[in-house]
């Protein structure tokens, strides 16, 4: 057997209907989404977006971590934002688990202070549409004569 267990985490990023599930552990800075260098990402207006994390937190944070990222559902800027939150919530766990909890926290707060959404999920969700009306707040016009 390896001499070394393998140290890993795995966390999960959610906007919307789009997961983003991150594997994190020991490497050499690569991160990767769907198989694909993070810096190929498309649509590339979106591209700074998961750039947030590492631009905050400093790239030697994430020089000996390999972070491989699975995306599914949801649309292109769902998806996006499912990608930033997976990573920020990644580095957090790897740091808790693996490092020290002072850095862990200090990292948390460099993040929290910057945007809460990078490790805390938007509860709001598409509201169904009702009957009576077109969509589900609006209702169809009523006449009296």
């Amino acid at each position: 057997m390896s001499a070394a267990p393998i140290k890993s985490v795995q966390v999960f990023g959610r906007k919307k209907t789009a997961t983003a599930v991150a594997y994190c552990k020991q490497g050499r800075g690569l991160i990767k989404v769907n198989g694909c260098p993070i810096e190929l990402l498309e649509p590339e207006i979106l591209r700074l977006k998961t750039f947030e994390p590492v631009l905050l937190l400093g790239q030697e944070r994430f020089s000996n971590l390999d972070i491989r990222i699975r995306v599914k559902g949801g649309g292109y800027t769902a998806q996006i934002y499912a990608i930033r939150q997976a990573i920020a919530k990644a580095i957090v766990s790897y740091y808790q688990k693996y490092v020290d909890e002072a850095s862990k926290k200090e990292i948390k707060e460099i993040l929290m202070e910057y945007d809460r959404t990078l490790l805390v999920a938007d509860p709001r969700r598409c509201e169904p549409k009702k009957f009576g009306g077109r969509s589900a707040r609006a209702r169809f016009q009523k006449s009296y004569r």
